[in-house]
């Protein structure tokens, strides 16, 4: 079990942050065939192209980043190739793809367009310039991909064009990879299932032929990383961390696998890893801050884990470094959740959601409407349901329907505390439907409650376990073995006089727990019951969803 990051480890990864225009440190190569590359930590690539020798290590080492989602070290590595050959048209290619990212929705097309014109000024001129069939069908993709038109247009016919070049060289392993990729991409960022399991076949497909490749591992876990598909993707997530030990967002990654299967466990000591691995500077893309993206999923598995004092810890040194506060207001909003901690100093720690980006203006109203309501002052509370519905007028449609989930979930919270539990219930049903329009989240819930947990909970209260049973049923569908939803099934199932079910929960959430800090509510609970009816046996690993 992973220990919490300390203090000092923070600030060492703030201050590597300070390094990003240093360029990392050396790197082994090894050259296995023509064109491929075995670079320690960042995996293998194969992509033959016909830059001079030394251009072309720097350009691969460039296009493994590119997998790794390392965008700011691979446009070093491409720049690096430029300079080694400054008519290597494969060098200018890549440093463009580093200003596309389909699946966090960002793409500068204007500062893309500014690298190839410095290759050439016209689209002819430039493909006139690659010296092979292949590479001119390569410069193509990019062409196309930051032509004219809307972006989901430009994505759309991208993608077009890789699928022609994977039939045009079937062999070509990276022809497979940016397609895969780039399906991905064509619903801008929202999962779609089938368009997903069609990115996901020509990901594995590519693994199983290429098991070093970053890309495959990586865009296989992108396509599985819901509790449904998951298992599809375990054995890239097992690999992706060992393939590219140099890449933070690679020892993340797979915490989008253990997430979806609920292995607490796996899910801290992968962004343990990748927080590691951004302290040692060897992270210069993406992730610079060490209170981002990572420590937003560690937060959360340190309270699956019942270590909410690691989570505490781990948020008040983001305060102390400021710079992420938004990712600050996710993860104050996932410990309220948990913990339920009204009085303590993140119920109380003030942030003005003014300049942060939508997701994290959300969640600053969440927390702040969900430790009034815990505190008993409605009239704050109300006035946070309020702020999330202007709010969501003018938010795009994934965020939009977090915040019609977020809005009945508080309503519910406030109508308990009023003692309104009829209306509390229906308000917790309206919030869950909606939530269940929407296709299953990965990670961390993007709406901090489960509504059907909180559903469940007040039919608990209401002592009508039977119907909390297919609740919390429910909720460990899109959640799986969260803990929370275990023990409301434990107790539903309990009240309902199923005492094998019970014990099953009880036991599970009791292994989940097993280093749980001391006086953690819950884990006494479940000793107690296991001691008087006995301990079924627990799956250490990937369990079926309840039944």
């Amino acid at each position: 079990m992973g220990r919490t990051l300390s203090h000092s480890v923070l600030v060492a990864v703030a201050a590597a942050s300070l390094f990003v225009l240093m360029p990392p440190g050396p790197v082994a190569a090894q050259e296995t065939a023509e064109g491929t590359r075995q670079v320690d930590g960042l995996g293998q690539v194969t992509f033959p192209t016909s830059g001079s020798p030394a251009a072309q290590e720097h350009f691969l080492r460039g296009v493994l980043l590119l997998h790794s989602f390392e965008y700011g070290r691979a446009a070093g590595a491409f720049r690096q190739a430029r300079e080694e050959d400054p008519d290597y048209v494969m060098a200018y290619w890549g440093e463009a793809m580093t200003h596309n990212h389909p699946l966090w929705r960002q793409q500068d097309r204007e500062e893309a367009r500014a690298i190839l014109r410095e290759l050439a000024p016209t689209r002819e001129e430039r493909l006139a310039m690659a010296p092979t069939e292949r590479e001119r069908a390569w410069l193509s993709t990019v062409e196309t991909l930051y032509g004219d038109g809307p972006k989901t247009r430009r994505d759309t016919l991208y993608s077009r064009a890789l699928e022609k070049l994977v039939a045009r060289f079937p062999d070509d392993p990276e022809a497979k990879a940016f397609y895969a990729l780039s399906v991905l991409g064509l619903n801008q960022g929202e999962r779609d299932v089938p368009t997903f399991m069609r990115a996901g076949a020509i990901a594995l497909e590519l693994f199983e032929q290429h098991p070093r490749h970053p890309g495959a591992a990586h865009y296989a876990i992108h396509s599985f990383d819901d509790p449904a598909h998951a298992p599809l993707g375990l054995e890239a997530a097992r690999a992706y961390a060992e393939i590219a030990p140099r890449a933070a967002h690679a020892q993340h990654m797979t915490s989008h696998i253990f997430t979806a299967l609920g292995l607490w466990d796996r899910v801290v000591e992968a962004n343990e890893a990748a927080a590691r691995t951004t302290a040692r500077g060897a992270d210069h893309g993406r992730e610079l801050h060490p209170c981002g993206h990572y420590a937003e999923w560690l937060s959360y598995g340190y309270l699956q884990q019942g270590r909410p004092g690691a989570a505490r810890e781990l948020i008040r040194a983001c305060v102390e470094l400021s710079g992420e506060m938004g990712s600050v207001a996710r993860m104050r909003a996932l410990y309220l959740v948990d913990t339920e901690d009204w009085d303590g100093e993140l119920a109380g720690l003030s942030l003005d959601p003014e300049g942060m980006a939508s997701r994290w203006q959300l969640a600053v109203h969440f927390g702040d409407g969900l430790a009034a309501a815990g505190r008993g002052e409605l009239d704050d509370a109300r006035q946070a349901v309020e702020a999330l519905r202007r709010r969501s007028e003018s938010l795009r449609q994934g965020l939009a329907a977090d915040a019609r989930v977020m809005v009945p979930t508080l309503e519910a919270v406030i109508a308990r505390e009023e003692g309104r539990m009829e209306v509390a219930l229906e308000r917790a049903r309206t919030a869950a439907a909606r939530a269940e329009e929407q296709p299953v989240p990965y990670g961390p819930p993007s709406t901090y409650w489960t509504p059907r947990e909180l559903e469940g909970e007040l039919l608990l209260q209401l002592d009508r376990p039977e119907e909390a049973l297919t609740a919390f049923r429910r909720a460990l569908r899109r959640t799986p073995r969260r803990p929370r939803g275990l023990l409301g099934m434990a107790r539903a199932a309990r009240g309902a006089g199923e005492t094998e079910r019970a014990a099953g929960a009880y036991a599970t959430v009791e292994a989940i727990w097993d280093g749980a800090e001391a006086g953690w509510s819950g884990r006494a609970e479940a000793r107690r019951f296991l001691d008087e009816h006995g301990r079924p046996e627990v799956t250490a690993g990937p369990v079926a969803l309840p039944r």
